[in-house]
């Protein structure tokens, strides 16, 4: 995926800068997730960073790219549990991994669940474009021609691999807004109960009729 601009333009750079890069894109997803985009600024970012102004504008030049560097390291953590869906597995097992891993994700990484619905209820002003074209849309092809070929070979039920897979992305991904909906001391349980549904849901309608 394309590095976002950065105020050096070199992609080159020393552990402290890595360090301190970091710090920026953690402090910028406190922000975003909270004020979303338009709602921040540059100034609660540094502060947010422990960072003045002018040093964080030496990493990054504009809000839009901090923005953008964080999205992206986002996107990473939600592409993993895709990632690891075997095309030569056994379809039941593969869906029900993917669906675990969702789940796990959205629970370990609360905040970057919340920006990434923010973005999409956005109709992805910022993402579109890695959307729809990149390594993205080549991971979402290959997985969907795996489904399509399971559903071919008698193996699934006829589905619309893509529809399948965003399915799965979007009844997974507000899972912890949804714990906390539900209130009570037992998390444990709610994503327990989470697995299980979700997995009767989707599982039973992809069988293929015997």
């Amino acid at each position: 995926m394309n590095t976002p601009p950065r105020s050096q333009g070199t992609r080159k750079r020393t552990r402290i800068q890595e360090i301190n890069e970091t710090k920026i894109l953690d402090a910028g997803l406190q922000v975003f997730s909270v004020f979303g985009f338009h709602g921040s600024t540059i100034d609660q970012i540094a502060a947010e960073a422990d960072m003045t102004k002018p040093n964080l504008l030496y990493y990054f030049r504009r809000k839009e790219d901090i923005y953008t560097a964080v999205l992206m390291r986002t996107l990473g953590f939600w592409l993993k549990p895709m990632e690891a869906l075997d095309p030569d597995g056994d379809p039941e097992t593969e869906i029900k991994g993917y669906i675990n891993r969702k789940i796990d994700i959205a629970r370990q990484e609360p905040t970057t669940s919340r920006l990434f619905a923010m973005e999409i209820a956005q109709g992805v002003p910022f993402l579109g474009n890695v959307l729809l074209s990149g390594p993205l849309k080549t991971l979402l092809d290959d997985k969907a021609s795996a489904i399509a070929r399971w559903s071919s070979e008698g193996r699934l039920a006829p589905v619309d691999p893509y529809h399948l897979i965003f399915m799965i992305w979007a009844t997974t991904h507000f899972e912890t807004a949804i714990s906390n909906f539900l209130g009570g001391d037992n998390e444990e349980a709610h994503f327990d109960t989470a697995r299980r549904t979700l997995e009767q849901v989707f599982l039973n309608g992809i069988r293929p009729a015997r």
